[in-house]
């Protein structure tokens, strides 16, 4: 069932609408459990559409399997998805960080206060991600140290390639995750192909993963077959390659590889004098999580992290 969760009139007459999918099971008393699909808030981030949509058409063609609520929201930033926008168009801002909101602030903060209250109390959120239109990255979870004793054991049922246990200086007070998990319903990140751009194998994958996450809460009584163990890595696991010149970069390895201390990961090359300006080598043995994307790149631009060293 289709519900409104919060709408504003827009300054040129148009109301902006934040809707969410209800299914919930033919059977009153299978109400159980609450679990929220959340996706679609930053514009250029469209992983999370196919995914809505699959478990979508999952859930309603297999309703006498489901005994607990699904919340389905494909776009908390629905101008930003039709419009390409990685942030609310019209008011340049994130709005991953104006979170919890204000119900009494701006039209942007208004929403997000009312997206908060919408979610609140759900026994499990997941915040579906995909990376920028410069990066691709394995699928995978995100979950700060300070509730990774809770969340932990929820993401390695996700079907995921890795569990990236973030410190908690890093994770941003503002972002939907943090504030619900600061008023205690429990939120995983997970973050997973490119911008503006829909990877099936991908989303297939997280799929599968939901399904089974839903049936270990016993919301979800059909098979779901074997689901992959991840590794689960901390910041001290993972290295980063940055780019020391500016040019066009060009991988020779392949996203997702296990790479070698000192394998060639790709050149830096400049069209207008025919140089290579830098050779880029893996600094671990590990595995190829994140890797660029878009070629052109500047010095300091993000190449690509590995997993390796500590990660377990």
């Amino acid at each position: 069932m289709l519900m409104t969760v919060a709408s504003v009139t827009l300054p040129v007459g148009e109301t902006e609408r934040i809707i969410k999918n209800r299914i919930a099971p033919p059977k009153a008393q299978d109400g159980g459990k609450r679990v929220c699909i959340v996706t679609g808030t930053h514009g250029d981030e469209l992983e999370g559409q196919y995914v809505a949509w699959k478990l979508n058409r999952r859930l309603q063609e297999n309703l006498e399997h489901l005994h607990g609520t699904v919340d389905i929201y494909p776009a908390l930033n629905p101008m930003g998805v039709s419009t390409i926008t990685r942030g609310v168009p019209g008011f340049d801002l994130d709005m991953n960080r104006i979170f919890p909101g204000d119900p009494n602030g701006t039209t942007t903060r208004y929403l997000a206060h009312e997206i908060i209250q919408d979610i609140a109390g759900a026994d499990l959120c997941i915040d579906i991600h995909a990376s920028n239109i410069y990066l691709k990255e394995l699928p995978q979870a995100r979950v700060n140290v300070n509730t990774a004793k809770e969340l932990l054991p929820l993401a390695k049922e996700l079907n995921l390639d890795f569990i990236w246990v973030h410190a908690a200086s890093t994770v941003l007070e503002s972002t939907l995750a943090c504030s619900l998990n600061n008023i205690k319903t429990p939120t995983i990140v997970v973050e997973m192909g490119v911008g503006m751009r829909i990877t099936e194998e991908y989303g297939r994958q997280l799929i599968t993963g939901l399904l089974n996450l839903f049936h270990k809460m016993g919301i979800w009584d059909e098979p779901v077959g074997d689901v992959r163990a991840p590794i689960v890595s901390s910041d001290g696991s993972v290295s980063f390659i940055n780019a020391n010149a500016a040019g066009i970069f060009l991988p020779h390895v392949l996203h997702d590889a296990q790479v070698t201390e000192g394998q060639e990961l790709g050149v830096i090359a400049d069209p207008a004098t025919g140089e290579v300006k830098e050779v880029l080598n893996s600094p671990v043995d590990g595995l190829l999580f994140t890797l660029r994307e878009y070629p052109v790149v500047a010095s300091g631009s993000l190449i690509a992290r590995i997993l390796g060293g500590a990660a377990k």
